[in-house]
């Protein structure tokens, strides 16, 4: 496919060929320097996630837990793949279909584009004029185009945040009512007040 170009499977999903300069949604900082710092970030989070991934796994740690810690790794591998090698592998897809060409891409290591192509405008409406600032205009949701890769840290993530109670239980030995912590703290001033005397 060539940048831009799009196949309508319904009116709510959308293979949209897009190409992400930088990180969610698109963002960018710092032009070429900044990319190379963020490509770097990846390559990190990745040996961190990949090493908390294998301590939850020899600590036996719950199986949603690992799992959601497998979403992310697997993501963040796939956009950083996308970002390290698809410049540096084939050429530009701007009003053409890119070739493969290694080497002669349209950019160098660490400095390519993460490829993105699920569109889903499930909501189009026009927002409420009585709304503040939004008022009148129209709203999409869900607007951004993404990949499977960011499907992926988006669910480990979502569903990490709504769980970690049960990944992370509180330690009862560490876990005090407030009057517990009163009476702890009046206690620690007492021995202050008696070893000033």
């Amino acid at each position: 496919m060539y940048l831009g170009q799009e196949y309508v499977i319904a009116n709510w999903f959308i293979i949209h060929f897009t190409e992400n300069n930088g990180m969610a949604f698109g963002l960018q900082w710092g032009g070429e320097t900044g990319k190379l710092l963020l490509s770097l970030f990846r390559l990190v989070a990745v040996v961190v996630l990949g090493y908390y991934l294998v301590r939850f796994i020899k600590d036996k740690k719950p199986t949603l837990l690992i799992t959601c810690t497998s979403l992310v790794l697997a993501g963040a591998l796939g956009n950083i793949i996308d970002s390290m090698l698809y410049g540096y592998l084939f050429t530009s897809s701007e009003f053409q279909i890119a070739a493969f060409d290694p080497g002669n891409g349209y950019s160098s290591l660490l400095h390519g584009k993460v490829v993105d192509m699920f569109y889903f405008p499930i909501i189009q409406t026009i927002l409420p004029e009585w709304l503040p600032f939004w008022g009148g205009q129209s709203f999409v949701f869900f607007q951004p185009v993404f990949n499977i890769a960011d499907a992926s840290i988006s669910c480990g993530i979502i569903t990490g945040l709504i769980f970690q109670k049960r990944f992370f239980p509180p330690n009862e030995e560490n876990v005090k009512t407030g009057n517990e912590l009163i009476t702890d703290q009046q206690d620690q001033s007492n021995d202050s007040g008696n070893i000033e005397a």
